[in-house]
Protein backbone atom coordinates (compact mmCIF):
# COMPACT_ATOMS: atom_id res chain seq x y z
CA UNK A 1 0.00 0.00 0.00
CA UNK A 2 1.19 3.85 -0.50
CA UNK A 3 0.90 4.97 2.53
CA UNK A 4 1.65 8.89 3.76
CA UNK A 5 3.17 10.41 6.95
CA UNK A 6 2.08 13.93 7.20
CA UNK A 7 5.21 15.40 10.06
CA UNK A 8 8.63 14.83 10.34
CA UNK A 9 9.03 14.51 14.20
CA UNK A 10 9.57 11.38 16.29
CA UNK A 11 5.56 9.97 15.60
CA UNK A 12 6.06 10.54 11.77
CA UNK A 13 9.60 9.10 11.95
CA UNK A 14 8.10 5.82 13.97
CA UNK A 15 5.44 5.06 12.00
CA UNK A 16 6.93 5.36 8.64
CA UNK A 17 9.63 2.94 9.71
CA UNK A 18 7.55 0.15 10.90
CA UNK A 19 5.50 0.86 7.64
CA UNK A 20 8.31 0.48 5.33
CA UNK A 21 9.39 -2.48 7.18
CA UNK A 22 6.04 -3.90 6.32
CA UNK A 23 6.72 -3.63 2.75
CA UNK A 24 4.52 -0.66 2.50
CA UNK A 25 5.94 2.63 -0.03
CA UNK A 26 5.84 5.73 2.43
CA UNK A 27 6.47 9.46 1.67
CA UNK A 28 6.82 11.68 4.29
CA UNK A 29 5.14 15.30 3.84
CA UNK A 30 5.96 18.12 5.35
CA UNK A 31 6.11 22.35 4.23
CA UNK A 32 8.97 22.05 1.95
CA UNK A 33 9.71 19.41 -0.79
CA UNK A 34 13.46 19.00 0.55
CA UNK A 35 12.63 19.16 4.61
CA UNK A 36 16.02 18.83 6.20
CA UNK A 37 14.29 15.53 8.40
CA UNK A 38 12.27 13.67 5.85
CA UNK A 39 15.17 13.67 3.61
CA UNK A 40 17.40 12.14 6.73
CA UNK A 41 14.64 9.73 7.64
CA UNK A 42 14.18 8.79 3.79
CA UNK A 43 17.79 8.18 3.27
CA UNK A 44 17.92 5.94 6.60
CA UNK A 45 14.61 4.06 5.77
CA UNK A 46 15.37 2.59 2.22
CA UNK A 47 14.59 2.51 -0.62
CA UNK A 48 10.53 2.31 -0.26
CA UNK A 49 10.93 5.70 1.22
CA UNK A 50 10.38 9.31 0.05
CA UNK A 51 9.79 12.81 1.21
CA UNK A 52 8.22 15.69 -0.49
CA UNK A 53 5.42 18.72 0.72
CA UNK A 54 2.47 17.63 2.79
CA UNK A 55 0.50 18.19 -0.72
CA UNK A 56 2.74 15.42 -2.67
CA UNK A 57 3.03 13.15 -0.23
CA UNK A 58 -0.92 13.13 0.15
CA UNK A 59 -1.63 13.14 -3.59
CA UNK A 60 0.79 9.64 -3.60
CA UNK A 61 -0.83 8.12 -1.13
CA UNK A 62 -4.07 5.70 -0.33
CA UNK A 63 -3.73 6.07 3.28
CA UNK A 64 -2.50 9.32 5.02
CA UNK A 65 -1.99 9.38 8.67
CA UNK A 66 -1.58 12.64 10.24
CA UNK A 67 1.73 13.23 12.48
CA UNK A 68 1.89 16.53 12.93
CA UNK A 69 1.61 18.53 16.12
CA UNK A 70 -1.79 19.15 17.07
CA UNK A 71 -2.13 22.66 17.11
CA UNK A 72 -0.96 22.79 13.69
CA UNK A 73 -3.01 20.18 12.31
CA UNK A 74 -5.72 22.07 10.77
CA UNK A 75 -3.13 24.41 8.67
CA UNK A 76 -0.99 21.78 7.61
CA UNK A 77 -3.72 19.50 6.34
CA UNK A 78 -4.96 22.99 4.39
CA UNK A 79 -2.06 23.28 2.95
CA UNK A 80 -2.21 19.10 1.69
CA UNK A 81 -5.41 20.34 0.06
CA UNK A 82 -8.94 18.55 0.12
CA UNK A 83 -8.66 17.11 -3.52
CA UNK A 84 -5.47 15.20 -2.50
CA UNK A 85 -7.29 13.64 0.86
CA UNK A 86 -11.29 13.49 -0.48
CA UNK A 87 -12.46 9.80 -0.53
CA UNK A 88 -9.03 8.61 1.84
CA UNK A 89 -9.20 7.60 5.09
CA UNK A 90 -6.87 9.83 7.55
CA UNK A 91 -5.86 8.25 10.41
CA UNK A 92 -5.19 11.04 12.78
CA UNK A 93 -2.79 10.06 15.91
CA UNK A 94 -1.77 14.05 16.86
CA UNK A 95 -3.08 15.44 20.32
CA UNK A 96 -3.98 19.64 20.59
CA UNK A 97 -1.35 19.87 23.07
CA UNK A 98 -0.95 23.52 23.80
CA UNK A 99 2.71 23.91 25.42
CA UNK A 100 2.72 28.24 25.74
CA UNK A 101 2.30 27.59 28.75
CA UNK A 102 5.22 25.77 29.27
CA UNK A 103 5.23 21.88 30.74
CA UNK A 104 2.41 20.01 30.94
CA UNK A 105 0.76 21.43 28.19
CA UNK A 106 -2.90 22.26 28.00
CA UNK A 107 -5.55 21.12 25.38
CA UNK A 108 -6.12 24.06 22.72
CA UNK A 109 -10.01 22.41 22.45
CA UNK A 110 -11.63 19.73 24.29
CA UNK A 111 -14.72 18.93 26.43
CA UNK A 112 -17.38 20.03 23.92
CA UNK A 113 -14.81 19.33 20.71
CA UNK A 114 -12.42 17.71 19.31
CA UNK A 115 -9.09 17.81 16.93
CA UNK A 116 -10.80 14.71 14.94
CA UNK A 117 -14.14 16.27 15.13
CA UNK A 118 -12.09 19.60 13.82
CA UNK A 119 -10.69 17.94 11.04
CA UNK A 120 -13.61 16.13 9.87
CA UNK A 121 -15.70 19.02 9.84
CA UNK A 122 -12.98 21.12 7.49
CA UNK A 123 -12.68 17.86 5.57
CA UNK A 124 -15.74 16.16 4.55
CA UNK A 125 -15.20 13.77 2.15
CA UNK A 126 -11.75 12.69 4.13
CA UNK A 127 -12.76 9.55 6.33
CA UNK A 128 -10.39 10.09 9.46
CA UNK A 129 -9.97 7.89 12.31
CA UNK A 130 -8.72 8.67 15.94
CA UNK A 131 -6.41 6.17 16.26
CA UNK A 132 -3.30 5.80 18.93
CA UNK A 133 -2.80 8.90 20.17
CA UNK A 134 -2.74 7.47 23.73
CA UNK A 135 0.22 5.76 23.54
CA UNK A 136 3.96 7.23 22.69
CA UNK A 137 5.44 6.06 19.62
CA UNK A 138 7.31 3.09 20.11
CA UNK A 139 4.42 1.47 21.90
CA UNK A 140 2.02 2.64 18.97
CA UNK A 141 4.43 0.11 16.57
CA UNK A 142 5.96 -2.58 19.03
CA UNK A 143 2.50 -3.32 22.12
CA UNK A 144 4.41 -6.30 22.60
CA UNK A 145 6.84 -4.13 24.38
CA UNK A 146 4.87 -3.86 27.43
CA UNK A 147 4.42 -6.24 29.97
CA UNK A 148 0.72 -7.33 29.24
CA UNK A 149 -1.71 -6.69 26.44
CA UNK A 150 -3.07 -3.14 26.87
CA UNK A 151 -5.84 -1.69 24.76
CA UNK A 152 -5.76 1.03 22.38
CA UNK A 153 -8.91 2.61 20.60
CA UNK A 154 -10.34 3.54 17.04
CA UNK A 155 -12.80 6.03 16.38
CA UNK A 156 -14.37 7.70 12.96
CA UNK A 157 -17.57 8.05 11.29
CA UNK A 158 -17.11 5.90 8.42
CA UNK A 159 -17.29 1.54 9.46
CA UNK A 160 -15.23 0.72 6.83
CA UNK A 161 -12.26 2.62 7.49
CA UNK A 162 -12.01 2.21 11.18
CA UNK A 163 -11.94 -2.07 9.93
CA UNK A 164 -9.09 -0.62 7.59
CA UNK A 165 -7.43 1.16 10.24
CA UNK A 166 -8.03 -1.97 12.68
CA UNK A 167 -6.58 -4.95 9.82
CA UNK A 168 -3.44 -2.17 10.37
CA UNK A 169 -2.92 -2.33 13.81
CA UNK A 170 -3.52 -5.69 14.85
CA UNK A 171 -2.15 -7.25 11.62
CA UNK A 172 1.17 -5.02 11.30
CA UNK A 173 1.63 -3.33 14.36
CA UNK A 174 0.54 -6.27 16.81
CA UNK A 175 -1.86 -4.81 18.73
CA UNK A 176 -4.35 -7.88 19.92
CA UNK A 177 -6.90 -5.69 21.71
CA UNK A 178 -8.72 -2.68 20.01
CA UNK A 179 -11.81 -1.05 20.89
CA UNK A 180 -14.42 0.67 18.43
CA UNK A 181 -15.73 3.95 20.78
CA UNK A 182 -18.05 5.10 18.04
CA UNK A 183 -18.06 7.91 15.92
CA UNK A 184 -15.26 10.42 15.44
CA UNK A 185 -16.66 12.59 18.89
CA UNK A 186 -15.24 9.74 20.65
CA UNK A 187 -12.05 11.70 19.64
CA UNK A 188 -13.05 13.91 22.92
CA UNK A 189 -12.34 11.40 25.76
CA UNK A 190 -9.25 10.11 24.18
CA UNK A 191 -7.33 13.25 23.62
CA UNK A 192 -8.71 14.66 27.07
CA UNK A 193 -6.92 11.27 28.06
CA UNK A 194 -3.73 12.79 27.53
CA UNK A 195 -3.80 15.51 30.51
CA UNK A 196 -3.67 11.89 32.49
CA UNK A 197 -1.29 10.63 30.20
CA UNK A 198 1.13 13.17 30.65
CA UNK A 199 1.07 12.98 34.42
CA UNK A 200 1.64 9.45 34.74
CA UNK A 201 4.62 9.80 32.18
CA UNK A 202 6.21 12.19 35.28
CA UNK A 203 5.25 9.86 37.49
CA UNK A 204 6.74 6.68 36.06
CA UNK A 205 9.97 7.86 34.43
CA UNK A 206 8.92 6.20 31.08
CA UNK A 207 6.49 6.74 28.26
CA UNK A 208 6.10 3.03 27.68
CA UNK A 209 3.49 2.28 29.31
CA UNK A 210 -0.38 2.13 27.88
CA UNK A 211 -3.92 1.54 29.59
CA UNK A 212 -5.47 -2.02 29.92
CA UNK A 213 -9.27 -2.02 29.78
CA UNK A 214 -10.21 -4.77 32.57
CA UNK A 215 -14.17 -6.11 32.38
CA UNK A 216 -15.88 -8.14 35.47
Amino acid sequence: MKIAILGTGMVGETLGGKLVALGHEVRMGSRTANNEKAVAWTQKAGARASQGTFADAAAFAELVFNCTAGTASLEALKLTGARNLNGKVLVDVANPLDFSKGFPPTLSVSNTDSLGEQLQRAFPEVKVVKALNTVTCTVMVNPGMLSAPTDTFVAGNDAGAKKQVTQLLTEGFGWKRVTDLGDIAASRGLEMLLPLWLRLYQSQGTAEFNFQLVRA
